[in-house]
């Protein structure tokens, strides 16, 4: 369908929306350009805050005051301090999240000692419950951590993690949010179940974190875990987080003692001895830059309700829906994702027969999606930046790719 034959209807009212969004002004906070930009789901864009701020933390706290800055420019509270910003938006009460590592080895760290808690109630716990659509990494992760600990391996759909669990279960490992189709899993639910079968739950929240609220302290979650550079914008290679809830860390028995996490890291002792609270879940020196332009990154959740994230992802993707069916020629593409919004993330997952080279197309026109093998369209909706107006260009074009106009 070409611009010319498409009815005012809609693109009238993405302008009607876009005038009443409350998260508009929150754009100007991003760097970005004229492109429909759908991959923050992926990758968040650029907070304008963040260059000034490594700019400073090179020159000056590297560059002038170097070893100084681990206590003057509060490099060595920054994992607890960062986590503590991080933990607002996924609701955690402070000092129960700490900044570090990579998702995989916080997965590793949160898997392992979950196990250990569980075989103290029992030693017939021997079995790892993953979500069987789980992003390849918690598999692997978890896989690993199964010989590890002489468990086995079982494999489950996530919306069977509550009939599946029983007496032999240690761990459930759950994805808050397909990373394919953008399917929201039961969080509280399966919390609850599995608790009540005496396991522990951990919680991949690289999905959800700054996208929805996860309520993290109000459902019981006992470990969670997550990146930071898809809608927190922490940018590529951004440190991750772990949640190791308050009744937990007592028992938290970290398979990675690094001398970070040691009750008193610079008595160099040669036995291990844990750190109380959140610091148990830190291994290795942070890594400072990455860090502290995520901490700049964050800083512009300061004044956003989690809430009204959510209400406007909800928007977005259903008004995307719309226009989608309304432009897209009938039968090329199938939503994987959940039309409830209780079961909705804050993605769209359209099956595409040629999803590849539509994909490599829509790049070319100015709309960033991303395509996962082998017939998946995929586009985030990331609402501090993301307008309705975008949405609806978005699906014009698709539309014209769909329809093969030049």
């Amino acid at each position: 369908m070409s611009d010319a034959t498409i009815p005012d209807t809609l693109t009238e009212e993405a302008a009607t929306l876009d005038a009443a969004d409350e998260l508009r002004a929150k754009r100007a906070a991003f760097t970005l350009d004229d492109a429909v930009y759908l991959d923050g789901n992926s990758l968040g864009a650029l907070p304008r805050a963040v260059p000034a701020r490594l700019a400073d933390v090179v020159s000056r706290e590297w560059g002038r005051l170097r070893i100084r800055s681990w206590e003057e420019s509060g490099w060595w509270t920054a994992p607890e301090r960062i986590g503590d910003r991080v933990g607002r938006l996924v609701g955690a009460a402070p000092g129960q999240v700490v900044v570090g590592d990579s998702t995989s080895v916080n997965v590793f760290k949160a898997v392992v000692a979950a196990v250990r808690i569980a075989q103290e109630r029992g030693v017939h716990r021997d079995q790892i419950l993953v979500d069987e659509a789980t992003f390849p990494t918690d598999g692997y992760i978890a896989e690993s951590a199964a010989r590890m600990t002489g468990c086995t391996l079982r494999p489950v759909a996530a919306g069977a993690m509550p009939t599946a669990v029983g007496p032999r279960t240690a761990v459930a490992l759950v994805n808050h949010v397909d990373y394919r189709t953008g399917r929201l899993h039961d969080l509280p639910g399966t919390t609850a179940a599995v608790q009540a079968a005496g396991a522990l739950a951990v919680w991949d929240l690289c999905h959800s974190a700054g996208a929805l609220p996860v309520g993290l302290d109000a459902h019981g979650v006992d470990l969670a875990v997550g990146c930071t550079y898809k809608y927190l914008n922490g940018g590529p290679g951004a440190p991750a987080y772990l949640y190791v809830a308050h009744e937990h860390q007592p028992r938290f028995d970290s398979p990675l003692p690094g001398w970070n996490s040691h009750a008193d890291p610079f008595g160099m002792a040669p036995a291990y001895a844990p750190a109380d609270g959140a610091a148990r879940g830190r291994a290795g020196t942070p890594d400072i830059l990455s860090m502290l332009a995520l901490e700049a990154a964050l800083e512009v959740w300061d004044d956003v309700p989690i809430e009204a994230v959510r209400a406007k992802s909800l928007a977005l993707s259903d008004f995307f829906l719309r226009c989608v069916e309304t432009y897209v020629p009938q039968g090329r593409v199938h939503s994987l994702t959940p039309a409830a919004h209780a079961e909705r993330g804050s993605q769209v997952a359209l099956r595409c027969a040629d999803a590849g080279e539509v994909m490599a197309e829509l790049v070319r026109r100015g709309v960033v999606g991303d395509f996962r093998r082998p017939d998946v369209l995929r586009f985030g909706f990331t609402p501090l930046y993301t307008g309705f107006a975008e949405v609806e260009r978005a699906a014009r074009v698709l539309a014209d790719v769909l329809s093969g106009v030049a």
